[in-house]
């Protein structure tokens, strides 16, 4: 984490604000017009302010103590963002939607082979557009380039997982 000020809570003068015992409020981040991402995003990541709640005094790995009175930024939160180049999802659904069957959803996306192919066979005889739009709107086919598709902040989008180190699982050991 990085930010003003690291530390654990060493001890809470007052109790907690009646907001569910919450002990640090964090803003939302603000989302880019163009690309619908938090701004300033690197590597992925973007950090938003977090304000810890009044009459809080924290203790940082030197030693040094701060009360906050709940107008001081705490510490950042990292908040994930993605890669977009500008491909817009509702625009692919549209064109795979009413032109699929030419084709142009593909070109959108940057497959122009397999656009002209689809334009040559009328979308394979209607079963390649079927299957195209099925692909396209669960976010399974993206743009060539390998960004994201431009969704809605709070609109529905998909997350692929994978298994890496920290998410396979591992047996259970019995007593």
């Amino acid at each position: 984490m990085r930010g003003p000020q690291i530390g654990t809570i060493s001890s809470v003068r007052s109790p907690p604000p009646p907001a569910l015992g919450a002990r640090y409020i964090c803003k939302d981040p603000k989302i880019n017009d163009a690309t619908q991402e938090p701004v300033n995003c690197t590597n992925y990541t973007a950090h938003v302010p977090c304000f810890p709640a009044p009459n809080i005094t924290c203790k940082d790995f030197g030693g040094n103590e701060t009360h906050f009175t709940g107008n001081e930024v705490g510490f950042l939160k990292p908040v994930s963002c993605r890669n977009v180049n500008g491909y817009s999802y509702k625009v692919a659904v549209a064109l795979s939607l009413f032109l699929g069957w030419l084709g142009a959803d593909r070109f959108y996306l940057g497959y122009p082979a397999l656009g002209l192919l689809k334009f040559c066979t009328v979308g394979f005889c209607g079963i390649g557009s079927l299957i195209d739009f099925i692909l396209i709107s669960m976010q399974i086919v993206g743009p060539s380039d390998g960004s994201s598709y431009i969704i809605d902040y709070y609109g529905t989008r998909l997350i692929r997982l994978s298994i890496t180190n920290e998410t396979f699982r591992k047996t259970q050991l019995y007593p």
